[in-house]
């Protein structure tokens, strides 16, 4: 069995809100998520994920929220989760045109994602915490 890909995502919080964007190629919604690049650590993939897929900048917590799993051509993805408290969000970034932002409330985020180890993570989130530790596997 090939070793699961790691990949870290970002969960952008304003004002009681999460950002939530449709990925590329079929319109479902998720949270920016990405490859962890060579010499990159988790928190710095979230925060690249989070401005070329939804033009946001923040603080990432280098603590995750927790994880979660998925398989995609029959490998297993791996998926630390990062909170990110916003500082600006950009009217224009790399992947605008492919993608739609929106910020909605947590339950609203949980309804629409498809990936059940991300809703059970979400479900256990604490928005009005600063930093929160999470686990789910």
């Amino acid at each position: 069995m090939p070793t699961p890909l790691r990949q870290a995502a970002v969960l952008a919080v304003r004002e009681g809100l999460v950002c939530v964007v449709t990925s590329r190629d079929s319109a479902r919604w998720v949270i920016p998520k990405g490859h962890i690049e060579s010499g990159h650590t988790p928190e710095e993939a979230a925060a690249r994920e989070a401005w070329e897929e939804a033009g946001l900048r923040g603080e990432v917590d280098p603590v995750p929220l927790g994880s979660y799993s998925y398989k995609k051509n029959d490998r297993r993805h791996i998926v630390s989760v990062h909170r990110m408290n916003l500082i600006a969000e950009e009217e224009l970034w790399p992947e605008k045109f492919v993608r739609q932002r929106q910020w909605v409330t947590i339950q609203e985020a949980i309804r629409r994602m498809k990936e059940e180890g991300l809703k059970e993570l979400l479900a256990g989130v604490d928005l009005s915490a600063s930093s929160v530790a999470v686990a789910v596997e």
